[in-house]
């Protein structure tokens, strides 16, 4: 049996290794930022029935164009924007299908865009720690990766964007809000400083928009006149929705146009578009448990605070947190009672997701027992 090395596989993409997190099956699992709530009874029995409707002309290509869903997208991001206009008083321009654009998750969605707008000879500024996809699709599309340091606290201000813009000059740069594995807010202001920065692509990966402040403006507020800037989204967090994977992005109108050059064809499988739009319609029920989330999350904060580690700000739906003597040793010992979390390899540090009540319980229980265990 051959192996990887053996095969005459691309030499950029030689020594890499895939993303992967630990797939385990235990009692407690935390550690990839899922929503560990179920979908609502009533809802899950309309996305059943819409899919099954559709399952009946399954034997057609889907609609390429996806454009119902489109629509329901445009219909979901506008209430957001209207929420978000009424908080801050800031004016806001609907959003219509042409600006909308779907993939299978909001993976795909970067990996669209860096194939459009990337590739050999072109370059992604980002900055790390972040999500690990944004350099692995970079890899795979031949982009080369640019990695920016970021400020204290794992903070980008106006002015590092702009210097780093200025100093490498890529072709696209990528913001993470708020960021993966962090959990730190953006600043709107540093957004627009990039974009001003740079004659090239800006995007802004918000998966995790939902677990913000109610009504606080999100990069949606600045699309208006910003043609170059694309705002990724994704159904899997807030909506529940990871397996059905669904990711979408705003941005101008030439955004998918310029997406629709590299996209498979009828890459949106009928039932996946009728299972989302099937759950947009009923998205007041599906964010229903943003709140409970939120709540876990900020329940997370102030009892590993009181036990003696360093959550850091967060508006998503995890924690990082520091003040681990060992972190693998911790990961090891809640594995062993049945909790996993992420080592994401920053030492003295460990990442958990905000899950139910009771998985909230088990985990502070567990962090408890251990550090109560353990010489500090």
């Amino acid at each position: 049996m051959s192996s990887l090395a053996d095969l005459p596989i691309r030499d950029d993409l030689r020594g890499l290794t895939p993303y992967g997190a630990p797939e385990l099956k235990v009692k407690v699992a935390l550690n990839v930022n899922e929503n560990t709530h179920p979908i609502p009874e009533d809802v899950a029995r309309s996305i059943i029935e819409a899919v099954a409707l559709e399952l009946r002309t399954v034997n057609r290509y889907p609609d390429r164009e996806f454009v119902r869903l489109r629509d329901s997208l445009a219909g979901y991001l506008n209430a957001a924007l209207i929420e978000e206009s009424a908080a801050s008083g800031l004016p806001v321009t609907a959003l219509t299908r042409d600006n909308i654009w779907a993939a299978n998750g909001s993976n795909e969605i970067l990996q669209q865009i860096m194939q459009a707008f990337g590739g050999p000879g072109r370059s992604v500024l980002g900055f790390p720690p972040t999500y690990s996809m944004h350099s692995i699709i970079a890899a795979g599309t031949g982009t080369e990766w640019i990695a920016g340091e970021r400020d204290d606290d794992f903070e980008i201000s106006p002015a590092t964007a702009v210097e780093w813009i200025e100093r490498t000059d890529p072709d696209l740069v990528f913001f993470c809000a708020p960021n993966n594995p962090t959990g730190t807010p953006l600043p709107l202001e540093t957004i627009a400083a990039a974009y001003d920065a740079t004659d090239k692509i800006v995007v802004v990966d918000e998966a995790y928009a939902e677990f913000g402040p109610a009504g606080e403006p999100t990069a949606l507020s600045l699309l208006e006149g910003r043609e170059r800037l694309i705002v990724s989204r994704t159904m899997s967090k807030a909506f529940a929705f990871a397996g059905a994977r669904l990711g979408y992005l705003a941005a101008d109108p030439a955004v998918s146009d310029a997406l629709r050059l590299v996209r498979l064809p009828y890459h949106l499988s009928a039932l996946t578009q009728a299972a989302a739009t099937a759950a947009l319609a009923h998205a007041p029920e599906m964010l229903a448990m943003v709140d409970d989330i939120k709540s876990q999350r900020d329940r997370m904060v102030a009892r590993l605070t009181e036990l003696g580690y360093s959550p850091y700000p967060t508006t998503s739906n995890f924690v990082l947190f520091g003040g681990v003597p060992d972190a693998h040793r911790m990961f090891e010992q809640l594995l062993e009672r049945e909790v996993i979390i992420r080592d994401l390899g920053i030492p003295g540090h460990l990442r958990v997701s905000a899950g139910t009540a009771a998985e909230t319980t088990a985990f502070l229980d567990a962090v408890e027992a251990i550090t109560v265990a353990t010489p500090r």
